[in-house]
């Protein structure tokens, strides 16, 4: 990962709060929830089994939307 998504990711989590500490970030994007970009800036789907459970999801019609700022960036910069 080059320097300047390393600078954007700790601007992001030093501006949020994760109820799972950051694991994705801690364990190199490894562990990350299934989410897809469809294309809308600040969401992804979620694919996620209990997306509910997920305090970044919210729903909308009869899917599920992440909202997480950092899983949003690892999607829409890092592909992943």
């Amino acid at each position: 990962m080059d320097q300047d998504h390393k600078r954007q990711i700790e601007e992001i989590i030093g501006g949020m709060k994760c109820p799972k500490d950051f694991e994705c970030y801690k364990l190199g994007f490894n562990n990350l929830c299934k989410a897809k970009d469809i294309g809308i800036e600040s969401f992804l789907e979620c694919l996620e089994k209990n997306p509910q459970a997920c305090k970044f999801s919210i729903s909308f019609g009869h899917s599920y939307f992440c909202q997480c700022p950092l899983r949003n960036y690892i999607a829409k910069k890092l592909k992943k």
